[in-house]
């Protein structure tokens, strides 16, 4: 199956934000069920026993934070809990993650940037991302993971879904068992028939010069680039 980039809904600046706000919590609902937040625990939590201190880790492109609040939640079992912060191009997707974030108890820097256009700020270990490659150009990509090695000073974490046939009807049925909102059954199968195979992933870690990069796979329809600046 080839990769193929269609707009998606979510993806429209011009998107009602009682819509924008439903399609969050369909999200949510499906990030809830399959517990993706725990696919990159394991790997942050090695950093920080070895580096054996709070690691500051920076999300980009966080929308309503499905992707650091759960990781910053569950760290706080840790010695060394980790700290968070979250950037974004939505007011409304940051505006969605403060409020989640204030009831989960979790705190959490939350900002606007838009990372496509400007260079990520420095002072972060761990430059992390879920869910947003699938969204971007090919070029964009080998871009973004070179400013990701160029801020982080510990490593990188990208957490995104795998293109096959079988995981893009895999998301189609769980769009519509577990939302209600048309954004999320339109823009769920639509984003894995955009996303990458691991080895795509590795050629363009390869390309933004991240030769000791690693990409392992993730049930559900997941995958995870790792990787430490030496």
């Amino acid at each position: 199956m080839n990769r193929r980039l269609v707009p998606e809904l979510m993806d429209n600046p011009n998107l009602d934000p009682v819509a924008h706000r439903q399609a969050l919590a369909g999200l949510a609902r499906l990030n809830s069920v399959s517990d993706a937040g725990r696919i990159l625990l394991p790997y942050l939590r090695r950093l920080s026993e070895t580096h054996r201190r709070p690691l500051r880790i920076l999300d980009v492109a966080t929308g309503a934070g499905d992707g650091l609040l759960p990781l910053l939640r569950r760290s706080k079992l840790w010695r060394f809990p980790l700290v968070g912060a979250g950037c974004d191009l939505s007011e409304t997707a940051l505006d969605e993650a403060r409020q989640r974030a204030v009831a989960s108890g979790v705190q959490a820097e939350f900002f606007a940037h838009d990372a496509l256009k400007s260079a990520l700020p420095m002072g972060y270990d761990v430059i992390m991302n879920s869910l947003f490659f699938h969204h971007l150009t090919d070029a964009d990509i080998s871009r973004l993971l070179q400013d990701f090695g160029r801020a982080a000073a510990v490593g990188i974490l990208v957490n995104d879904l795998r293109r096959s046939r079988w995981n893009r009807m895999q998301v189609w049925v769980a769009t519509r068992l577990l939302s209600r909102s048309p954004v999320v059954h339109f823009d769920g199968p639509v984003s894995v028939q955009a996303a990458l195979t691991p080895a795509e992933l590795s050629r363009h870690a390869a390309k933004a010069g991240l030769c000791n990069a690693v990409v392992r796979t993730h049930f559900p329809c997941r995958m995870v680039l790792a990787w430490t600046k030496s």
